[in-house]
């Protein structure tokens, strides 16, 4: 299966922007704080109907309530985008909920992580791209920080090519492929599911991790090895592994998953500043993308329609061009 996903239209001025809570709830402060953001960059923040409910002590509502929710925002062809308030747990629980065609009727940017990769993953197999990147409980912040002004940029239609600096576990080589993956404790179990975008066999694979041990992190990439998503592999991208653990004596996450990589001759790129730490770049998920991995560094370019940014990244900082 060749993986083609539709890119949503870019937002102008005075568009709507749902803010939603698919998976754990957020308090209604973060959420309000991440309107008056959106307000500040031109949008018109709508909070979904359910959101400030809570359901066994952490869920943003029941699965019902969090499906209305998505089906309203999915369906309301005024919304042009939906941004996820806070990941978590609980989009494992309605993934067979909303049929494909409902995630395709109208496409539109849809913005999350962590948990949020259930939901990438719907999407991208109902043929529309969607953002890994920043949330409502991280935008409450205030919204001047890189992470989140190149989302807001990205959704404008300024795309972002970066720069990433070499890295002593890359594996050298060029690609190119439809990106698929997220949080990998998220998407490994759906497997098998109508979210699972490791289907095709184009894929650039992109993982990142939290608070996981090596070896339920190795545990995850037998699995995808034993369903031959590896196979299907033309090049992967590691993102952060936050607060990950260290039982066994290799230097870093990235130096155990190498192994993975390297008897499919593909090339890997290591360091990518994705997922759980300060810095979470947003990256098209579903997009056609180019790695290029080198000594003295790697690109990571989307090849989609948009004004090209050079983002320059390194370990403390992110530079735009």
């Amino acid at each position: 299966m060749r993986l083609h996903c539709e890119k949503p239209p870019y937002l102008k001025a005075g568009d709507r922007v749902a803010l939603l809570s698919p998976a754990y709830a957020s308090t209604m402060g973060e959420v309000d704080s991440a309107a008056d953001v959106l307000r500040g960059w031109g949008f018109e923040p709508v909070i979904g109907p359910h959101v400030g409910r809570v359901f066994a002590g952490k869920y943003a509502g029941t699965d019902e309530e969090r499906v209305s929710d998505l089906r309203w925002a999915l369906s309301d062809t005024s919304i042009k985008a939906i941004l996820c308030n806070r990941g978590g747990y609980g989009t494992i629980h309605y993934i067979d909920q909303i049929p494909l065609e409902e995630w395709g009727a109208h496409p539109k940017w849809l913005v999350g992580f962590s948990d949020i990769s259930t939901l990438h993953g719907l999407l991208t197999r109902a043929g529309v791209m969607s953002i890994h990147g920043t949330m409502s409980m991280f935008l409450a912040k205030g919204g001047e920080d890189s992470t989140s002004t190149l989302m807001r940029d990205l959704l404008m239609g300024i795309v972002p090519r970066y720069e990433v600096p070499a890295h002593p576990k890359n594996i050298e080589g060029k690609a190119n492929g439809i990106l698929v993956g997220g949080n990998l404790c998220t998407f490994v179990p759906n497997l098998g599911t109508q979210a699972d975008a490791t289907l095709g066999d184009n894929l650039i694979l992109f993982i990142e991790e939290i608070e996981e041990t090596m070896h339920n992190i190795d545990r995850q990439l037998q699995i995808l090895a034993m369903h031959g998503v590896l196979d299907r592999c033309k090049g992967v991208v590691l993102g952060d592994f936050t607060d990950c653990g260290d039982e066994f004596t290799y230097s870093c996450i990235e130096e155990m998953l190498r192994p993975y990589f390297e008897k499919y001759n593909i090339p890997l790129l290591c360091g990518f500043p994705g997922g759980h730490d300060t810095v979470n770049l947003p990256i098209v998920m579903g997009a056609p993308v180019t790695i290029d991995v080198r000594p003295d560094g790697s690109t990571l370019q989307f090849d989609i329609e948009g004004r090209q940014q050079k983002v320059t990244c390194a370990d403390t900082e992110v530079r735009h061009k």
